[in-house]
């Protein structure tokens, strides 16, 4: 602990919090519209990684990292306007008789 009393934040801990604040500084370049879309799933996600992730799986949270740094290259793009996401269902199999 510090002379203040504060725990010190890992690199790792300062990189995730750095990528956060980074989403969150490419969300004001975009249409105001988009903007709370972006900040909500940004927040929800990172909300997400953070209680189901174990915080001790260095490699898995490094990947994460990586992945969370192109999403926000691609983010920053003048050309990317919106976040879009993709949901998958699968239809359930029938039996054929």
């Amino acid at each position: 602990m510090g002379a203040s009393g504060k725990r010190r934040l890992s690199g790792m801990q300062k990189q995730v919090l750095a990528l956060y604040r980074g989403f969150l500084r490419a969300a004001r370049s975009k249409p105001p519209e988009e903007r709370s879309k972006i900040e909500s799933f940004v927040s929800s996600e990172f909300r997400l990684n953070s209680s189901q992730v174990d915080r001790k799986n260095f490699l898995y949270i490094e990947y994460l990292l990586r992945r969370g740094k192109k999403q926000l290259d691609q983010l920053k793009s003048p050309d990317t306007v919106a976040l879009s996401s993709l949901t998958v269902e699968v239809a359930p199999q029938t039996k054929k008789s």
